[in-house]
């Protein structure tokens, strides 16, 4: 059955009700704006060369303030994201959210899209938009230089200690000069943004910086936390799939059957994840296959 049903219409049954749930959580929180992390995954195993089928990669887009997985759209490999994300955003109503996505997504037409539906965007930047970069790069090493005397900038510090580390995380965003290169083709740019992350662990000290597009207006908490939220996808999506469903170990090689399944372990893992019972989200699969009842508590939510 499932190798049979189309991977999309397989989806589009669980939308109304996913969209159900956001609203729900949204109504119970307190969070103004969501941020929804855009990012691939590759099912490594899911390959067969005798037929000429690449190993399965999806992109999902995930709401990191309800742990939802909302919808996924399959591509060859990596380098299709690009490709997949416009069709990805299609299918989720993003007005209001802020969009969040990896250098591989930073690219014009999809940044017109988000702007265009009504969401903002934080986009990370690497060399796939060299020359960009590295006007990004040169600007704000020269404001830091002057103390950020000659644009208005904000700035928001966090220190956190736990499991033997230290971490320092230091956020700026200040508006985006028109000087930039190709500034007139990013729809909606108003700011950029760093991000650093002072990391020291058993004496040694680590410190990636990462640099943004946005089209947030100033408020550094809040690029802060969409830049946070972003990697949320890969701790409690894409590491939780490898250690509870053990995607990586999955030998599926039928087009579609993979497909559903890679949805279906995305569709399943927040319902194991909101159940109170204090066990590993492993064992509580496990759990699922072991007792009727227990599964029927994960599946109604009636045990959380």
């Amino acid at each position: 059955m499932l190798a049979a049903l189309d991977p999309q219409a397989f989806q589009a049954g669980f939308a109304a009700w996913l969209e159900s749930l956001r609203t729900k959580a949204a109504g119970a929180s307190d969070v103004e704006r969501p941020v929804f992390p855009i990012d691939g995954k590759t099912l490594r195993r899911t390959h067969d060369h005798g037929q000429g089928l690449g190993a399965l990669h999806s992109v999902s887009l995930w709401a990191a303030d309800y742990g939802l997985s909302l919808r996924q759209v399959a591509c060859a490999e990596k380098s299709n994201e690009i490709t997949a994300i416009p069709e990805l955003l299609k299918l989720v109503d993003t007005r209001g959210a802020i969009i969040t996505m990896d250098a591989m997504g930073t690219q014009t037409a999809i940044a017109d899209q988000i702007v265009a539906s009504g969401a903002d965007d934080v986009l990370a930047l690497k060399g796939h938009q060299e020359t960009l970069h590295d006007g990004v790069i040169a600007y704000l090493d020269q404001q830091i230089e002057q103390d950020f005397a000659h644009c208005e900038a904000r700035r928001h510090t966090t220190r956190e200690t736990s499991h033997g580390r230290e971490e320092t995380r230091i956020d700026v965003q200040l508006p985006a000069p028109k000087s930039l290169p190709g500034f007139e083709r990013w729809a909606g740019l108003a700011a950029i943004g760093i991000a650093v992350l002072i990391y020291l662990r058993d004496g040694q000290q680590t410190t990636p910086v990462r640099y943004f597009l946005s089209s947030l207006k100033l408020g550094v908490k809040q690029f802060a936390r969409a830049v946070r939220s972003h990697w949320s996808i890969e701790n409690s999506l894409h590491w939780s799939l490898d250690v509870t469903y053990r995607e990586d170990q999955l030998r599926i090689r039928h087009r579609q059957l993979r497909e559903n399944f890679a949805w279906l372990n995305r569709f399943t893992l927040p319902l194991l994840k909101q159940h109170p019972a204090k066990m590993s989200q492993a064992m509580k699969r496990r759990s699922c296959g072991w007792s009727e009842e227990f599964l029927l508590q994960i599946v109604t939510g009636q045990g959380s």
